[in-house]
């Protein structure tokens, strides 16, 4: 997510790229597949049938922490104290099931992905290359896969990148489960690193390794038979792996709005699918100091007209963070508050078209403490609680949006697709 303007040359794992990657909760018994989950809270949540029992289906949130540990890079912004960070706010502000045993479930022991689940979305070549290049990393200590670009590597990288792509895996099992048996199933939220929505089918890229929300979408094809899947990308950076991944598909739409000129360069207005799937790929790249106002008009103006008309199964959220006034790489005006409001919007538009189906995934976000706090406002948001946001959200360190611009920019999507 670092502005550097590069081929893709991922010489590492012996291929060439450029911009173009189970087992079942047994919460319900209608499910494909057998996904061996431990739900844990302060309860066990399965009973002997294996339905959820009443303390799974009374929670509002599902997440899931695979921190990466062993994948980092002293100094680079995408590193091993990100998802630490959010977990200590979590609990620090009493949002995490010691606290919420009622409200909150976290999963652990999930399985990682297959490397069947990665294909679906990435070259075999890529994953078996990556696969084969731990050994080298293991020898070096850490190396670059994307050839001069910002992505690396340790031994430990292709594990803990399977694990986050099975973190995002077993919340779909999980709140699809759930929305079996009620009309009102938990919210889910991967916590997960390293982040995926830059990483193309053919290669990573922009400090991405698999495309954990990607790999979801198919899998919710695949094994629950969701067609229709939305997917909301926020980040700051166009998605552009993500955008690939998808892009002659008519089942899933790509809407990303996203910081103009910024990395990776991708995301125009006019990017808007091709063949079968021209249409459902939407790109809102806005300009640099757009912020809460901005956002909240995209929102009622372009996100929800969109939802609306694609009639999705489930809606799936790159959830980047860097969006963030205080993120030190793009130069949006986002606030904690922002977050909260696109949560809660979220959410609501997934209980009025999809039953309430929605699964966010971590992407960006450097600053630990905004992405802390935005992140747990974002839980807030879940819960139908009030927002924090302004214990933490300094208002004097904000200008003015650069409304016309915005608005040109918002005008010229509507004309675009027809909203």
């Amino acid at each position: 997510m670092k502005p550097l303007q590069h081929p893709l040359s991922c010489l590492n794992l012996g291929i060439s790229s450029t911009i173009d990657l189970q087992n079942n909760i047994k919460l319900h018994s209608n499910l494909k597949r057998s996904r061996v989950v431990i739900i844990c809270c302060s309860n066990q949540h399965q009973e002997s049938n294996g339905t959820p029992n009443s303390q799974f289906l009374n929670a509002k949130i599902i997440y899931s922490v695979a921190p990466a540990m062993g994948h980092n890079k002293e100094g680079h912004p995408e590193c091993n104290a990100r998802v630490p960070a959010i977990s200590s706010a979590l609990d620090s502000m009493e949002l995490t099931p010691k606290f919420r045993a009622s409200d909150i479930v976290e999963l652990r022991n999930f399985n990682p992905a297959s490397v069947e689940d990665v294909a679906s979305v990435h070259a075999k070549a890529y994953v078996s290359g990556l696969e084969r290049a731990m050994g080298q990393a293991s020898d070096q200590g850490l190396i670059l896969i994307e050839g001069s670009g910002p992505t690396y590597a340790t031994s430990t990288t292709f594990k803990e990148s399977l694990l986050a792509a099975g973190a995002g895996i077993s919340l779909v099992d999980s709140v699809v489960a759930a929305s079996k048996v009620k009309l009102d199933p938990p919210i889910g939220f991967a916590l997960i690193r390293p982040p995926g929505h830059h990483a193309i089918p053919k290669g990573p890229m922009g400090f991405c390794v698999f495309g954990n929300i990607a790999i979801a979408a198919r899998y919710a094809q695949r094994v629950h038979g969701l067609k229709r899947v939305f997917i909301i990308d926020f980040d700051v950076h166009h998605g552009n792996g993500t955008n690939d991944a998808f892009y002659d598909d008519p089942d899933i739409f790509f809407l990303s709005t996203h910081q103009d000129g910024s990395y990776p360069g991708t995301g125009k207005v006019t990017t808007i699918g091709h063949g079968a799937g021209e249409g459902t790929t939407l790109n809102l790249p806005l300009p640099g100091g757009s912020g809460d106002k901005a956002m909240r008009t995209v929102f009622d103006e372009v996100i929800v007209p969109a939802a609306q008309r694609f009639k999705p199964d489930i809606i799936l959220v790159s959830a980047g963070y860097d969006g963030h006034v205080l993120d030190p790489l793009a130069s949006f005006q986002f606030t904690t508050g922002t977050y909260y409001m696109l949560a809660l919007s979220i959410t609501q538009l997934a209980k009025a078209l999809c039953g309430g189906r929605c699964v966010f995934f971590l992407e960006g976000g450097y600053n630990l403490s905004s992405l802390s706090h935005s992140v747990a406002d974002s839980f807030r948001a879940f819960l139908g609680e009030p927002s924090l946001a302004s214990k933490f959200d300094d208002p004097t360190i904000l200008f003015d949006e650069p409304d016309g611009k915005i608005k040109q920019a918002i005008d010229k999507i509507k004309h675009i697709h027809s909203l």
